[in-house]
């Protein structure tokens, strides 16, 4: 089969402005297997507390924004969960200066809301350490 030089000059292009146009793909190397250890006790010490340390001044603005964001949806189902008299006990535990999982634990919910919660904030978990892990990749390149 007999290739023309205009479609070989147009696949020459086209590979051409792939490479030039998406270096993150053309470029990309495999993750490093030995990975840094102060990021893997960061992202899985869950004893300390059930959310990922990190620093608000390495985010960007979009980063933070994202987790507010997803702050703000997990205390809104969280809330759609309890009952009036627990939100008015939560609010107190917070107030005291509790973090969100000591509120939670020093309510007496029953078995369905404990499951409940316990998997809003599973979730909630799993969906920050995704833009924290975006964000120590992006880190590294840069």
């Amino acid at each position: 089969m007999v290739i023309n030089f205009p479609k070989w000059l147009s696949v020459l292009a086209n590979i051409l402005a792939l490479v030039i146009f998406m270096p993150g793909i053309a470029l990309a190397t495999p993750l490093q297997i030995h990975a840094n250890s102060s990021v893997i006790l960061t992202q899985y010490n869950q004893a300390t507390s059930n959310l990922i340390a990190y620093s608000d001044t390495d985010l960007t603005p979009q980063e933070r924004q994202q987790i507010q964001a997803l702050r703000q949806r997990r205390n809104k189902e969280i809330k759609a969960i309890l009952s009036s008299s627990q939100r008015d006990q939560i609010k107190e535990q917070l107030r005291a200066g509790n973090n969100i999982s000591q509120a939670i634990e020093s309510l007496d919910l029953h078995q369905d809301q404990q499951k409940m919660i316990k998997a809003i904030m599973q979730l909630i978990n799993l969906k920050m350490k995704a833009i924290l892990s975006r964000h120590s990749l992006q880190v590294r390149q840069d």
